[in-house]
């Protein structure tokens, strides 16, 4: 059972898997981590999580640690699209080595993708990373990203370019939430999710000029848009 979450600080992490053992192993390496991660809980579905995490704003939880396989062993991206929806930090934690799912994790919203054999070491810097804005590449994404020859721009969703040219107009992520009437942790997400994506490509963008930089490279936007 998920443990009662009014004793964690904010940014905490929990994590959803059908498997009580990686609840377990989670736990533990936070435990271990030094400081510290604060854990709140394992749950076996997003919707056991979601009953008591509806809203990211409320919540102690930062952090969302997820195997995207579902009960038939399918991978079920949409999990991940309605968790990055409501502002959580999504990282893709999956036994399969495919580039495919691999990188299909980031392009739905997760800030990274490790896989299970990739051990506790990434897994806490992820996590850190996540907590920080910084994006994070494990050696199986970076490895699948190489293996891209095609690919090396990152794919936008709709709504990541909406938020980006808000964030590009304003001073601040929290006046870019309030023009779009959503939380400022969406936006933040969102453009951790971003330079994720970049990062991935061998293009990063730590900055808002290098981002502003990449965005006019791309044909995201136009100099006429900023």
């Amino acid at each position: 059972m998920p443990s009662p979450v009014s004793e964690h600080p904010p940014h905490a992490v929990a994590v959803i898997d059908k498997h009580e053992a990686i609840h377990a192993a989670v736990q533990a390496w936070c435990g271990q981590a030094r400081p510290q991660i604060p854990f709140v809980g394992g749950y076996f579905s997003a919707e056991h999580f979601l009953v008591e995490h509806p809203d990211c704003t409320s919540s102690p939880v930062g952090v969302v640690v997820v195997d995207i396989h579902n009960a038939s062993d399918r991978a079920d991206f949409t999990v991940i699209d309605g968790l990055a929806e409501l502002g959580y930090r999504v990282i893709v934690y999956t036994n399969s080595e495919t580039d495919d799912v691999v990188t299909a994790g980031v392009d739905h919203g997760a800030v990274t993708c490790l896989v299970k054999s990739e051990g506790r070491e990434h897994l806490i810097n992820a996590i850190r990373a996540a907590h920080s804005d910084a994006p994070y590449i494990g050696p199986r994404l970076a490895r699948a990203m190489l293996n891209d020859k095609v690919i090396r721009r990152p794919t936008l969703a709709p709504r990541e370019k909406e938020i980006l040219l808000a964030w590009f107009r304003t001073d601040s992520k929290e006046e870019a939430a309030r023009r779009l009437s959503i939380a400022p942790s969406t936006v933040r997400t969102t453009l951790q999710r971003i330079r994720a994506k970049y990062a991935a490509t061998g293009r990063p963008a730590t900055t808002k000029t290098a981002l502003v930089a990449r965005a006019i490279e791309d044909g995201i936007i136009g100099i006429d848009d900023l």
